[in-house]
C-alpha cells in the first residue's frame, strides 16, 4: 500500500520539474529514468556491502555512478553535461542488464536548468530501492498523472475497472496472458496481483515460472518503457513487454495465449488502418481489428475481457456487423454496460466490456448482459467516490452465472442483468449487442393489463420534414425540432425556428392531442417525448416522429407512459447508427410495447398524473422567476467597493489541472467549483467575484458567490473579506443584481480587475438594515429551495404511478 511519505516524494518531484517539463506524460518519464539510474547505483553498493564489486557503474561508465554525480566538486553546469551524456549512453552500456538499456532507450533530459536537476536529483536520492513492493505502488500513483493521449484514443483506464475485468475472467497461474495495446501494464499487474490473492500457496518456483507467462505490445516505445519500469518493481526481472503494432506488423501474428485483456485506442488515423491481410474481418477502424485480433488469438479454450466503444454494441456498418455475427456465434458469453463517465475526465464516452470465453461461447445458446449504472464515483469529471456501486454485484453474478453453467443449471435475470438467446440477437440481422433493446417488460402484482404495440393504439406513426440546417427563421410557421421537447417530457417554444408555410408537408402539421417523439439525436436523448397540449400553429421536423393516438388510448397517457420508456433508456436499445446520427426507424418504433389499462382506469391515471404536474409547474414557476432583489433607497449613503472590504487577491495560487492533487476541498475559479484538491489556503467566510471570462458579460450565472471554510481559489477569482456576514451578503446579492458593463475591459476576454472591482459604487445602509435585508433574502432561498424538493418529490410520484401501470 502506498505510504503518505513515498506519496509526498512523487509530487515532490513532480512538483520540480512541472516549470520546466510542463507535460504530465514527460515528468512521468524524467521520474522514471531518474528512479531506475538511482536503484542500478544503490544495487552496486549493495553487492560491494556483501563484500563484491559493483557491476553497473564500472570501466568507462564509472563516472557517471550516482555517487560521482553527486560529488561536492561537481559545478552545476558539469553535473548538468555529465547527468545529460549518461542519460544519452545509458542504453550502450554493456555492463548493465537489457532490461535496463531498453529503458535508457532514445532517454534524455529536456531541459538546461542546472538549478532544476540538482533540487530533482536530490528528491530522487531520497528514494531507496529496498522498498520495492512500496515503490511498486508509488510507480503505479505516479502513472495515474496520466491523461489522455487523445490523438490515439488511448485513456488511463479506471484501476477499479482494471480489476473488475481480471476478476470477472479469473486468469490462473499456468495461463499465458496478453495484453497487446497494454499502455502502462495496468491489466498484466492487475492479473498477477490476482493470481497471487487466490493461490497463496504458489512455491518460489512456481512464483518464478508464472512471470514468465506475461507479455505486453505496445505501438509506442514511451509506453514500452513505462510498462517494463512497472513490472520490473512489481518482480518481473525480465518482463515480457515489446515494441509492437498489433496491428500491422506480423511478427508475431502465430503467438496465441490464454487469456487476452486489453483496453485497445478507440480511435482511427484520418483513412483509417491499413492492416495486413490476415484478419478475419476486413476493416480499417482501430476498434474493430483490435477485437478480431484478440478474438482469433485465443487459444481453444481462451477467455478475455475487452473494453470497447458503443460503435462496436450497435453500428450498421458491414464491418461491424460480421464481427458481432463471429463474436456471438463462436466466442462472445457476456456484455457488460458501462456508465457514459468511467473515462472522465479524459473522456465522456460511452463503453462497454466483452467476456470471451471460445469453450464456454461454443456450447451456450445465449449472451448474458449485464448493466453498470453506477461504479463507486460519480460520473462528472472530478469522479468522486459515492456510495452506489454496482460492480460487487455484478461481479458476483457473473461469477454464479458461470458456475451454474458448468452445472447446466440457470439463475434467474434481475434488474442487474439479463440473458438473451442467441437466435434472437441474430433475427434481426444486425446482431446488436445493446442489452436494452432485449429487455423483457415483466408484470407481476396486482395492476396487470394488456400489453399492445404502439402501431395498435397510433393512428399515424409519422415523421415530418427537413428545411435546411440554419437556425435562422425564414418565415412565420413554427418548426418543431428536437430541441422543443426538453428531457423531462415538456413543450418548449423559446429559441424556435420559423419557416415559410409552403415548405411545410400537409401532413407534418401538429394538432392538439399529438405525441412528439425525438427519433433522431445522441443515444441518451432519443426517445425524449412531450404532448401537444394546446392550440398551435406549428409543423415538425424530420427528427421528430408524430404518434397520434386512436380511441383506444388517451394522448396524455400515452406520451407519458411513452416518455416514462425514455427515462428509462428503452429507447437507446432501439437505436441505430446512420450517416453522422443516432436514431429509431419508424417501423422499430411502432413495435414499442405499451401497457394498456380500460380507458376509465387511464382516465383516474391522468388525472393523477395532471394533479402532480400543476404541482410541480407552480413549483418550478417560482424556482426559475425568483431573483434576490434589493430594494435601494436612494438616500443611502454611497462607498466604494474597495473601502468596506479587504481585498486577499495576493494570496491566491492557481494550480495546473496535471498538478492538482485530488482531496477533499474545494478549488474555485472564476463561476465556482472547478475542482477539488489535497490542501486548502483560505479558511473564512469569503465573498468571490468573476475576474474575467465571457460570464462577466452574459451573466449566465452569479458572478459574486459566497464561500465558507477551508477552500482553494486560482486566479481567476477576486477574494474578498468583509467585518461581517451581513455585509458580505449584501454586497454578493448587489453586484449580482445590476450591470458592470462600463467596469470591464477586454473584448475577446472580458475582465474585471482590481482596480476596477474596488471602484464600484455600492448603497450602504446601517448594519441593522443590512441584516434585516439579508434575513428577508435569506428566507427567500429557503422557500426556492424547498420547492426544489417538492418538483423532486412529485417527479417521483409521476414516476411511480407509471411504474405501477407496468405491475412494478
Amino acid at each position: 500500500m502506498l505510504d503518505t511519505e513515498t506519496k509526498r516524494k512523487i509530487d515532490s518531484c513532480r512538483d520540480i520539474l512541472v516549470g520546466k517539463v510542463p507535460d504530465p506524460k514527460g515528468q512521468v518519464e524524467q521520474i522514471t529514468i531518474a528512479l531506475i539510474y538511482k536503484f542500478m547505483d544503490d544495487m552496486d553498493k549493495q553487492s560491494v556491502g556483501m563484500g563484491g564489486k559493483p557491476a553497473f557503474f564500472v570501466g568507462k561508465y564509472a563516472k557517471y555512478a550516482w555517487s560521482a554525480i553527486f560529488d561536492p566538486r561537481v559545478g552545476g553546469h558539469e553535473l548538468l553535461l555529465l547527468y545529460a551524456e549518461a542519460l544519452l549512453k545509458m542504453e550502450q552500456n554493456p555492463n548493465i542488464p537489457q532490461l535496463f538499456r531498453d529503458i535508457f532507450k532514445n532517454a534524455f533530459l529536456p531541459y538546461r536548468d542546472p538549478e532544476t536537476l540538482r533540487v530533482f536529483l536530490k528528491e530522487i536520492d531520497n528514494f531507496s530501492y529496498d522498498h520495492s513492493e512500496r515503490l511498486g505502488d508509488a510507480f503505479e500513483y505516479l502513472l495515474s498523472v496520466l491523461g489522455s493521449q487523445g490523438e490515439a484514443g488511448q485513456f488511463r483506464t479506471p484501476r477499479h475497472i482494471i480489476d473488475f475485468i481480471v476478476a470477472a475472467v479469473d486468469p490462473q497461474p499456468r495461463e499465458t496472458i496478453l495484453d497487446p495495446a497494454c499502455g502502462t501494464a495496468g491489466f498484466l499487474i492487475s492479473s498477477y496481483k490476482h493470481i497471487l490473492k487466490h493461490h497463496p500457496k504458489l512455491s518460489t518456483p512456481q512464483k518464478k515460472r508464472l512471470i514468465r507467462n506475461f507479455v505486453g505490445y505496445d505501438i509506442s516505445y514511451d509506453m514500452v518503457r513505462l510498462s517494463l519500469v512497472n513490472m520490473y518493481l512489481h518482480g518481473f526481472v525480465e518482463p515480457h513487454i515489446f515494441e509492437y503494432d498489433t496491428l500491422t506488423d506480423e511478427d508475431r501474428w502465430g503467438d496465441s495465449f490464454d487469456v487476452i485483456l486489453a483496453n485497445p485506442p478507440f480511435m482511427s488515423p484520418k483513412g483509417g488502418i491499413r492492416p495486413h491481410g490476415r484478419f478475419a474481418i476486413q476493416a480499417k477502424r482501430s476498434e474493430v481489428l483490435f477485437v478480431d485480433y484478440i478474438a482469433e488469438h485465443l487459444n481453444p479454450s481462451g477467455r478475455a475481457g475487452v473494453i470497447v466503444p458503443e460503435g462496436i454494441i450497435f453500428q450498421s456498418q458491414r464491418a461491424y456487423k460480421k464481427l458481432r455475427q463471429m463474436l456471438i456465434e463462436n466466442y462472445l458469453w457476456a456484455v457488460v454496460s458501462l456508465p457514459a463517465g468511467v473515462f472522465q475526465p479524459y473522456s465522456g464516452v460511452k463503453t462497454s466490456i466483452l467476456l470471451m470465453d471460445r469453450s464456454l461461447a461454443r456450447r451456450l445458446d445465449k449472451v448474458l448482459f449485464v448493466k453498470i449504472e453506477a461504479d463507486g464515483f460519480d460520473l462528472g469529471a472530478q469522479r468522486r467516490p459515492t456510495d452506489k456501486d454496482d460492480l460487487p454485484d455484478a461481479l458476483d453474478y457473473l461469477t454464479r452465472y458461470r458456475a451454474t453453467l458448468a452445472d447446466d443449471k440457470t439463475i434467474a435475470d434481475n434488474d442487474l442483468a439479463h440473458a438473451v438467446s442467441k437466435e434472437e440477437i441474430a433475427a434481426s440481422d444486425d446482431y446488436n449487442l445493446t442489452g436494452e433493446r432485449y429487455r423483457k417488460f415483466e408484470h407481476h402484482g396486482q395492476s396487470v393489463w394488456p400489453v399492445v404495440s404502439l402501431a395498435d393504439i397510433c393512428e399515424k406513426i409519422k415523421s415530418g420534414f427537413a428545411f435546411g440546417k440554419a437556425n435562422g427563421n425564414t418565415g412565420d410557421l413554427l418548426h418543431l425540432r428536437p430541441m422543443n421537447i426538453s428531457a423531462d417530457g415538456r413543450l418548449v417554444l423559446e429559441g424556435s425556428k420559423y419557416v415559410p408555410a409552403s415548405a411545410a408537408r400537409p401532413d407534418a402539421f401538429v394538432r392538439v392531442g399529438d405525441v412528439l417523439f425525438n427519433n433522431t439525436n445522441s443515444k441518451a436523448l432519443v426517445g425524449k417525448t412531450c404532448l401537444v397540449g394546446h392550440d398551435i400553429q406549428a409543423a415538425f421536423s424530420n427528427h421528430i416522429t408524430r404518434l397520434r393516438a386512436n380511441k383506444k388510448v388517451i394522448p396524455r397517457f400515452l406520451a407519458a407512459i411513452v416518455q416514462r420508456l425514455f427515462e428509462k433508456q428503452y429507447f437507446a436499445g432501439l437505436c441505430h447508427e446512420w450517416v453522422n446520427q443516432v436514431g429509431i426507424g419508424n417501423a422499430a418504433l411502432a413495435q414499442t410495447p405499451i401497457p394498456l389499462p380500460p380507458l376509465a382506469v387511464q382516465e383516474k391515471i391522468v388525472a393523477e398524473i395532471e394533479g402532480y404536474q400543476k404541482i410541480i409547474d407552480a413549483a418550478r414557476t417560482i424556482v426559475e422567476t425568483w431573483k434576490p432583489t434589493l430594494k435601494i433607497d436612494p438616500e443611502w449613503p454611497v462607498v466604494k467597493l474597495g473601502e468596506i472590504a479587504e481585498n486577499l487577491d495576493g494570496k491566491r495560487v492557481p494550480i495546473t489541472k496535471c498538478d492538482r492533487v485530488s482531496g477533499p476541498y474545494p478549488y474555485y475559479g472564476a463561476s465556482g467549483i472547478v475542482d477539488y484538491v489535497a490542501d486548502y489556503i483560505f479558511d473564512d467566510d469569503l465573498l468571490l467575484i468573476s475576474e474575467d471570462g465571457a460570464n462577466l458579460l452574459a451573466r449566465v450565472t452569479p458572478i459574486a458567490f459566497s464561500v465558507s471554510g477551508k477552500c482553494w481559489v486560482n486566479n481567476h477569482a477576486h477574494v474578498l473579506r468583509f467585518p461581517d456576514k451581513a455585509t458580505q451578503v449584501f454586497v454578493e446579492r448587489y453586484l449580482n443584481s445590476i450591470p458592470l458593463d462600463n467596469y470591464i475591459t477586454g473584448s475577446a476576454q472580458p475582465k474585471l480587475n482590481q482596480r476596477a472591482l474596488n471602484t464600484i459604487p455600492i448603497p450602504f445602509p446601517g448594519l441593522e438594515t443590512r441584516q434585516q435585508l439579508v434575513t428577508e433574502i435569506e428566507a427567500e432561498q429557503t422557500a426556492v429551495e424547498q420547492n426544489k424538493k417538492l418538483i423532486g418529490l412529485f417527479e417521483a410520484k409521476i414516476k411511480a404511478v407509471l411504474d405501477e401501470v407496468w405491475g412494478k
